[in-house]
């Protein structure tokens, strides 16, 4: 039986999604997280439409979510903190912060997933270095290249060019990272999935940590020459074509972000950055959430077929032996909706197949 919705619910709470966006824009932000960046009147990031927004929602709507969850996630909306999610693999971390995007109408969920080698820049922006070298060099040489008889020779290929000056010609090599993108000053948020951060380098939490706190960051290659054009447009990390004009090369948020941080528990966090985020450990789901999580997604309602009860128990069972995903269990009851795997004669072979352990000692 699903509980009352409580009043101050946002996320999950009572309303459409565009008056629950309205409640979130309306609701104070806390003195010291409040930011004053100003928006490029002719830049919109995308809305709730297109292919990126259907994926957000197809993989968002159905999620379950208990009401632990639901007050967690409203308080890091409302005290406008990143939510550091953790728990094994399969929970439905990432698929949280699609959930959220797809309740409050808040565009597709900007992500930046992490590995050993990401660097701090990379979710900030790119810079195509020696793209724009090359250009310089083909520009160069065309420029040199005597005509002959009404015909251009081609010149030798220059041995050393230097790239050409200005802010204008360094923008089209220049495109802002999820992060970046996340920052940009808009009167509605947008969802940031930093997705497993715990793989990261010891150094990008502490780097993280400052961005995340000031809502601001600043783009040297743009800052050097903020006194030719002190407004340069330049690509999103939605799509090539919107761009947005960043002022003498610094990016200062207006509604901080919606940040969901991803964690496998892989490592340990300073202090210093826990004490900046709202935390949320989920749990593996028990056999209630998952007859929820099944009805939801699958649309069965388990109380009524007795092999996908047996299906659940033993996926809980199987569970004590090695972590599973909840996938599995779906995977499972999907073949079984599709006939296969049926004869009974197979079962303990359809198990392993469909519901092998991603840990432990059978993994």
């Amino acid at each position: 039986m699903e509980a009352a919705v409580k009043d101050w619910w946002i996320y999950h709470g009572l309303g459409t999604r565009e008056e629950k966006r309205a409640r979130l824009e309306a609701a104070p932000p806390p003195p010291w997280r409040d930011f004053s960046g100003t928006p490029d009147p002719r830049y919109a990031p995308p809305g709730c439409e297109g292919p990126a927004w259907q994926r957000t929602v197809e993989r968002g709507e159905r999620y379950v979510p208990d009401d632990l969850e639901k007050d967690v996630v409203n308080t890091a909306l409302y005290l406008r903190r990143p939510l550091l999610v953790t728990g094994k693999p399969g929970v439905g971390k990432s698929t949280l912060a699609h959930s959220i995007a797809a309740d409050l109408g808040l565009g597709p969920v900007l992500r930046w997933s992490i590995t050993s080698r990401s660097v701090m820049r990379d979710g900030l922006y790119l810079y195509d270095a020696i793209g724009r070298l090359q250009e310089a060099n083909l520009e160069e040489a065309r420029a040199a290249a005597p005509r002959v008889g009404g015909l251009r020779r081609r010149a030798p290929r220059p041995s050393c060019a230097t790239a050409p000056h200005g802010a204008s010609s360094i923008s089209r090599f220049l495109r802002l990272g999820p992060l970046g993108t996340a920052l940009l000053p808009q009167d509605r948020p947008r969802l940031l999935l930093v997705d497993e951060i715990d793989k990261s380098d010891i150094d990008l939490p502490g780097d993280l940590l400052t961005v995340l706190e000031d809502g601001r960051f600043e783009i040297p290659e743009l800052a050097r020459m903020a006194g030719e054009e002190t407004s340069v447009p330049i690509a999103t990390d939605d799509t090539q074509d919107a761009r947005v004009l960043i002022g003498s090369g610094r990016v200062q948020c207006r509604y901080f972000p919606i940040v969901v941080l991803t964690s496998n528990g892989e490592r340990d966090f300073p202090p210093a950055f826990l004490r900046r985020c709202v935390r949320l450990e989920l749990q593996p789901p028990g056999a209630e959430k998952l007859a929820r999580i099944i009805r939801s997604r699958l649309g069965v309602d388990i109380a009524e077929h007795d092999e996908y009860r047996r299906l659940v128990q033993t996926f809980i069972d199987r569970s004590a032996d090695g972590d599973l995903a909840t996938d599995q269990l779906l995977n499972a009851i999907q073949l079984r909706l599709s006939r296969a795997w049926t004869d009974d004669a197979d079962r303990e072979r359809f198990l392993t197949t469909v519901m092998h352990h991603l840990t432990g000692p059978s993994a």
